[in-house]
């Protein structure tokens, strides 16, 4: 188990190693990035002085090894880079120290502020978005999957099948605006629901207060191409299983079929649905761009869209590393969980 968590964890880094050296050059040569901090008001000497800070007058190698150096949890930096980029780990040294540290996104070009406190107050809004859409998707999709494999060539076994074409076909932003314009404008005086709002909001009297009937709109918009997709491999995979010796066994033994169904069956039947449900909440976490936007969900998506249009590319840069951290870590969690769903299922 140890040796096998230390492989993936090492090739997870080599991934953020090769997204790392993608981001930074791909984002070369968009603006100059001393204007794009000071706007159109810089003189010439301040602009020198911010080209001269950002390392923006060394060569590219160079300024790559800074990035690199800034976002790697074990870098190298003077105590007076430590001081002002108010670096948080343990180092040690002299003048010049070694150290883990938080990795270093840099500051925003248009607040000023740490790119990772400002992804870090609004990834929790993205989680809580995506792991929401994902226990839609999962619960019914595992619902309508079993009751169409076990109910297979009837009415209802056609319906979920069309359902689930239809769901995997249509694109999430068309789908959302049609439920945001449907259900939070046109219905809204029956569903209480609004085309936009976050999970919180600020009253001037009672301060933060929690919104969830924000998250049911985006929820479901979200949560449908998943759950068409996990309905089809439900089916699929239920329809295999159910053909299987010992599931006769298990009815001459004298179960019942709820027994057989969900408790031998479905259990059997659930590697490739993990493996479907663990890769979308990944992708959710990544592709609510959209999403959020359409429906003024304050999450990473939203601020990464509107740091796009603003030019503010550390904020895209550290959503992009962060969102590939996140679906890392994810796809680590699947592999341990195969074991504890199927015992013949081993992570060496």
């Amino acid at each position: 188990m140890l040796n096998f968590i230390t492989r993936k964890l090492l090739y997870g880094l080599l991934v953020l190693v090769g997204v790392v050296v993608l981001v930074f050059f791909l984002f070369q040569g968009f603006g100059d990035p001393a204007r794009l901090v000071l706007g159109q008001t810089g003189d010439k000497a301040t602009i020198q002085n911010i080209r001269k800070e950002l390392a923006l007058d060394q060569p590219k190698w160079k300024q790559f090894l800074f990035y690199l150096n800034d976002v790697s949890p074990i870098g190298i930096h003077t105590k007076d880079e430590i001081k002002s980029k108010q670096l948080k780990g343990f180092f040690v040294g002299r003048e010049t120290k070694v150290g883990i540290k938080v990795p270093y996104l840099r500051r925003s070009y248009q607040t000023k502020k740490n790119v990772s406190e400002v992804l870090m107050e609004a990834l929790p809004q993205t989680f809580v978005l995506a792991l929401a859409a994902m226990i839609i998707a999962t619960v019914l999709g595992i619902l309508l999957g079993v009751l169409s494999a076990v109910k297979q060539n009837t009415w209802m076994d056609t319906s979920a099948i069309f359902a689930s074409v239809l769901g995997i076909s249509a694109p999430s932003f068309f789908v959302g605006i049609i439920f945001a314009y449907l259900f939070g404008f046109v219905l809204s005086d029956y569903t209480g629901l609004h085309m936009t709002g976050s999970l919180f909001s600020i009253d001037p009297i009672n301060g933060r207060q929690l919104q969830l009937q924000n998250l049911i709109l985006p929820a479901v918009t979200l949560g449908i191409r998943p759950l068409a997709v996990i309905t089809q491999l439900t089916r699929s995979a239920m329809l295999d299983v159910l053909d299987q010796d010992y599931i006769r066994t298990a009815y001459a033994k004298g179960l019942s079929k709820v027994q057989v169904v969900f408790r031998h069956a479905l259990r059997n039947a659930l590697n490739p649905v993990v493996t479907a449900i663990t890769g979308w909440f990944a992708e959710l976490l990544a592709g609510a761009f959209f999403v959020e936007y359409i429906f003024g969900w304050n999450g990473i998506g939203r601020l990464t869209v509107d740091a796009l249009e603003k030019l503010d590319f550390p904020v895209v840069m550290g959503s992009v590393l962060i969102t590939a951290t996140c679906f890392i870590i994810v796809n680590l969690l699947a592999d341990l969980l195969y074991s504890v769903i199927d015992p013949r299922v081993s992570v060496r």
